[in-house]
Order: structure tokens, then sequence, then C-alpha cells
């Protein structure tokens, strides 16, 4: 047993290759190998309740201050984790929502490379 240190899409595909798995197999988990932790910087505790919501929905996850419940504080730091696939999932959903959150979506696409 050892636990594999996966990057990227190319690291993903390579791996899942090594094992004799389809090519339809390894297009579709690649983007399910990587995982990214994304920290973003002052957002509204509006936004960051959607993008829990977002997260959450897709098998994600977004760590939040515990002050977005009751928005007792206006701004909070959000730690978004997910793989590439839950990202894409999520990119489309924040592009319609308010309070910034077309901005992010754009950031999120822009810093993972991706072109949806």
């Amino acid at each position: 047993m050892k636990i594999l240190t996966i990057n990227n899409t190319d690291d993903a595909k390579k791996e899942i290759s090594a094992i004799d798995c389809t090519t339809e197999g390894i297009n579709m988990m690649a983007e399910k190998a990587v995982f990214r932790v994304i920290k973003l910087s002052h957002i509204t505790t509006k936004a960051a309740n959607i993008l829990k919501q977002s997260m959450l929905s897709k098998g994600g996850e977004a760590a939040i201050s515990r002050y977005c419940a009751d928005l007792s504080r206006e701004y909070t730091d959000v730690i978004l984790m997910g793989t590439l696939k839950q990202y894409r999932a999520v990119i489309p959903i924040l592009m319609i929502q308010p309070w910034g959150l077309k901005k992010i979506a754009a950031d999120l696409k822009r810093t993972l490379g991706f072109t949806i």
C-alpha cells in the first residue's frame, strides 16, 4: 500500500492508466483524482454561505466562519476543498448567483485553468 501524489490530471491519467484502465475510464476519473484546496479572502458572509451550500451539493466542502450562520459579521475568509470535477460542477452554479459570486466563479475558473 502506498499514498499517491497526484498534482494534476496528467499525473492522474498516468496512474490510472498504469493499472490498465480503459481510455474512457481514465478520462472519466482523472478530475476526480486531483484535489484542490483554495483560500478566498474577505468574502461577504452571504456569499460564503452560498459557496458552502454549493460545494456541499457537489460533494466538496467549504470552511467558513461560525459568524456566517447568523450574518453577525459582514466578511469572512473561505477555504474551499474539492476535486477538479467538483469545482467544474460548482462554477456554473456560482455564475448565476448574486453577491460577487459570478466574479469568484470566474476567478476559480482561471485559477484552476478551466475553459468551461
